[in-house]
């Protein structure tokens, strides 16, 4: 099922990855009626062609929240209370473009735009954070990162929050790098805030001769 998910552009990339792919479903599957997100969401992030990425925003885990996560990093489905981590990016957001963003924003339109949006671990449990961050998912996603570096290479702008995320930044030599606390209460105020990535994105982007991200939502 999560090889199956995604678009054939990540299977092609990806095909020494499927062996662990499928170990994680079996670990997954056993935790189903309280896996975040749900199991036929998991691969979300990875259903858009590799070729069309030009962002990367690295989170942690999926929001534990019944309901919330979708598998997109830091999005949550239409109707949901907006966690306190969206909430704080949508301030920044406002800040740092202008943009007119409601707080129940949805930021998953990014994905349409080139912005891949990846957990650092792209499961947990209902009510639990990092339940799954020894289940295997790093080195699932560290072969996410590669594979984006050798399609993209010094092109790929990479936004990492948090400690978790930061793990990555050694697999994206040569990459454009902006690296912050994550968005969450307890440290958006520690730089966070007023870090400016989106506006940052763009420059960097636009250094490279590619196109800016809408980045309205």
């Amino acid at each position: 099922m999560f090889f199956e998910q995604m678009h054939p552009s990540w299977q092609q990339a990806l095909i020494d990855q499927r062996g662990l792919l499928e170990s994680l479903e079996v670990s997954c599957n056993r935790d189903a009626p309280l896996l975040a997100p749900p199991m036929n969401q998991v691969m979300r992030a990875l259903q858009t062609p590799l070729q069309a990425t030009r962002v990367l925003i690295l989170g942690q885990d999926p929001y534990p929240a019944a309901g919330a996560a979708v598998g997109l990093a830091f999005a949550v489905s239409p109707g949901t209370r907006t966690p306190a981590s969206l909430r704080n990016i949508l301030a920044e957001l406002r800040s740092d473009t202008g943009l007119a963003t409601a707080d129940a924003a949805d930021i998953s339109v990014w994905q349409t735009r080139g912005v891949m949006l990846l957990n650092r671990h792209l499961t947990t449990l209902v009510g639990q954070t990092e339940a799954h961050t020894n289940l295997g998912w790093a080195r699932f996603t560290d072969a996410v990162i590669r594979a984006l570096v050798v399609e993209h290479g010094s092109s790929l702008v990479a936004i990492l929050w948090g400690n978790h995320a930061q793990t990555a930044a050694s697999l994206l030599e040569g990459c454009a790098i902006i690296a912050s606390p994550h968005p969450s209460p307890l440290s958006a105020r520690r730089g966070f805030f007023g870090s400016k990535p989106f506006s940052r994105v763009n420059s960097l982007l636009i250094e490279r001769g590619l196109e800016p991200i809408d980045w309205s939502c």
